[in-house]
C-alpha cells in the first residue's frame, strides 16, 4: 500500500493492511483534534523524504512523526517493536475497514461511530501493549 503527505514531500510504502483502528485516548485527540483513525502496517514501512520527517516522543513506549513541511501527519510507532500505525487518510486506497477502538473509556461524549467494534479501555491497553515496568 502507498501513501503520501499532503505537500508530497514523505511518501511511504507498507504491507497490504486494511483493518483500520480508532483510538480516542487524549494524546490522539489533542494532536489531529479528533480520534486517531489508523492503520497497523507493522515494523515494515518504508519511506523517502525521510530529511522532511519530525518525531515527538509522545510517552515513554512510542512516538509521533509528522512532515516538516506541510503538518501532515505520518505514524504513531512502538519503540520496542518498531511497529507503525499510519493515519488512515494518509494512504492512496480508501478500501479499509474500522475493526477496533481503543480507550473507548476516554471518548468524550460529542461523537460517536456506527461501526460495531471490538473496544478497549485505557487499562484494557495499557496491560495488553505498554512494557513491563522495572
Amino acid at each position: 500500500m502507498n501513501g503520501h503527505c499532503l505537500c508530497g514531500a514523505v511518501s511511504f510504502t507498507s504491507p497490504d493492511a486494511r483493518e483500520i483502528g480508532a483510538c480516542h485516548c487524549g494524546f490522539c485527540r489533542r494532536w489531529g483534534g479528533g480520534p486517531l483513525l489508523a492503520v497497523h502496517c507493522g515494523p515494515d514501512v518504508q519511506f523517502s523524504g525521510a530529511e522532511q520527517i519530525t518525531t515527538y516522543a509522545s510517552s515513554e513506549w512510542a512516538e509521533r512523526a509528522f512532515c516538516k513541511r506541510c503538518g501532515t501527519h505520518l505514524y504513531y510507532k512502538f519503540l520496542a517493536t518498531g511497529e507503525y500505525f499510519i493515519p488512515a487518510g494518509a494512504f492512496d486506497s480508501t478500501d479499509l475497514e474500522m475493526t477496533s477502538q481503543i480507550y473507548v473509556d476516554k471518548k468524550p461524549p460529542y461523537y460517536d461511530f456506527a461501526n460495531q467494534t471490538p473496544m478497549l479501555t485505557e487499562q484494557e491497553v495499557i496491560e495488553q501493549y505498554a512494557p513491563p515496568q522495572d
